[in-house]
């Protein structure tokens, strides 16, 4: 079956790169471009991005797409946006120039300034208003630093002249015409990343505002997920007028992409880091080890899910690749790994910033254990695909005590997901199926998905969920120590915690 209009399509800008993706009304990827931006790491522990280059990478990248669709701009019928979703930028309104550097998810500096936070007993608060720890993750304090180390910023932000906003505002307040009446918005997924959204009111809270020290004149507009927000310029920079009409942060986007759209419904993206979210329905689930946050919901509902954060996950493989020089490529990870029937009684804890869920522990630093002259390089990438596997059940173990629901199966997509032989060890180490879909870039193909129900392409979640298809079900296998292995690896974490502080 060829392919067929209307299309759309979406700009899913990442950690390391930013993708466009054009679908057509069969939920179908037409075509697709991709590029890499730098990683600006100016201290140990900071994470830095410049904003323009993620705005010309986007625009570069949607160009390329139409040109291989053989699409014009003006032929879609909606372009959406996904992000990496805490990392921030702050630039000047009428300019448009970015005031800093964004600053990325994986960034620490803010970790004093959590701590003391965390001392005056601000956490339960922060908690109960926003779902959230506190924890150097999330958006409000590096915004804060921003305009607390740039001269002049917070005096600017006091009278409106700084836009505050997670990468999604960015690329919509560029892609509506920018300086010359750019649109400032972000949606509930995103808004609900930054510390300063209530989460069931889903509206700025004046209380976190005023915590967190942010003015109220920087913010965006908090807006639905699917929706209108504005079109881009007839001769601007994507090549012609189209409806920007789709905003959701990354991990919210797979779980639309990958049809995750019941309560119970969970799935798992393997990329830079891992980001387990599980469909929680209408009302948000309090956990003390996980987050709560907004998920998709169709126009004038409401949504949930719970997630699970780790920090570093991929990011373990391209450490293997490019710091220590144990592989040439990350692809040769899944024969390496599968040459050795165990990890030799090595374990891996890729700590490198810190422990997000379940231990929320910014003071942890990665460590190698059990190593003996017996140990290979097998053992050792062997010993990382499992540190991904064993994180994730982690997560899924304090997912289901605290939603209170068993997990049938958990779909699985990212870059590393491509990678049977660690979904083979994903399978068996948390003993439920792993389901690969046939589309794997499902963040992207979820932020099309919802600029295609705002365009009413489709009518309804579940008419796009139609479209889902698995690629490979990989069913647990009995594998004899596999609850042993686990439990070395946690005496493992514990090694991790509490490095910072000291003896």
């Amino acid at each position: 079956m060829g392919r067929r209009g209307p299309y759309v399509a979406a700009i899913d800008q990442g950690t390391t790169g930013t993708r466009c993706m054009v679908v057509d009304a069969a939920g179908q990827p037409v075509a697709s471009a991709y590029a890499e931006h730098a990683q600006i790491t100016p201290r140990p522990g900071w994470v830095e991005h410049d904003p323009e280059e993620l705005w010309a990478v986007a625009c570069g990248v949607v160009r390329e797409a139409l040109g291989r669709a053989g699409l014009g701009a003006g032929e879609l019928a909606g372009l959406g946006v996904t992000n990496q979703r805490e990392s921030t930028v702050l630039w000047e309104r009428r300019t448009g120039a970015p005031i800093y550097h964004a600053i990325v998810w994986q960034d620490t500096r803010t970790r004093d300034a959590c701590e003391r936070l965390i001392r005056e007993g601000a956490e339960p608060f922060v908690r109960a208003r926003t779902g959230l720890p506190v924890a150097t993750y999330f958006s409000a304090l590096k915004a804060a630093w921003i305009l607390d180390h740039v001269p002049g910023a917070r005096a600017r932000a006091e009278r409106g002249e700084i836009c505050f906003g997670t990468v999604d505002s960015w690329l919509i307040w560029r892609l509506t015409g920018g300086a010359d009446g750019g649109v400032h918005v972000t949606d509930v997924t995103n808004a609900s990343r930054t510390h300063l959204m209530n989460l069931r009111a889903g509206a700025w809270d004046p209380d976190l505002l005023a915590l967190f020290q942010i003015p109220a004149a920087v913010l965006p507009e908090i807006r639905g997920s699917s929706e209108r927000y504005g079109a881009t310029p007839a001769a601007g920079a994507v090549g012609g007028r189209v409806e920007v009409c789709a905003d959701l942060g990354d991990q919210q986007a797979a779980l639309l992409g990958q049809a995750c759209h019941r309560a119970g419904d969970a799935k798992n993206t393997y990329g830079t880091g891992c980001f387990v979210l599980q469909h929680v329905g209408a009302e948000p689930v309090a956990s003390r080890r996980l987050i709560a946050t907004a998920a998709y919901a169709p126009r004038g509902a409401a949504a949930f899910a719970l997630e699970g954060s780790i920090a570093v996950a991929g990011a373990a493989v391209q450490w293997l690749r490019d710091n220590v020089g144990l592989i040439r490529a990350a692809a040769e990870t899944a024969e390496l790994a599968a040459s050795v029937p165990d990890s030799g009684g090595v374990y891996f804890v890729p700590a490198f910033s810190g422990l997000f869920a379940p231990h929320w522990d910014m003071t942890a630093r990665g460590v190698i254990v059990g190593l003996t002259r017996y140990a290979t390089r097998a053992h050792l990438v062997r010993a990382t695909l499992e540190a991904i596997c064993y994180q994730t059940r982690e997560v899924v173990e304090a997912m289901v005590e605290d939603a209170g629901r068993g997990l049938a199966a958990l779909r699985a997509d990212g870059g590393a997901a491509r990678n049977d032989t660690l979904m083979q060890l994903q399978a068996d180490i948390l003993g439920v199926p792993v389901v690969r879909p046939k589309v794997s870039e499902t963040t992207a193909l979820g932020a099309a998905y919802a600029a295609g129900l705002a365009q009413d392409v489709w009518a309804s979640p579940e008419a796009v969920a139609e479209h889902w298809a698995a690629d490979r079900v990989f069913e647990p296998r009995s594998v004899p120590g596999r609850d042993r292995g686990y439990e070395e690896w946690k005496r493992a974490v514990e090694r991790a915690r509490g490095w910072l502080a000291g003896p």
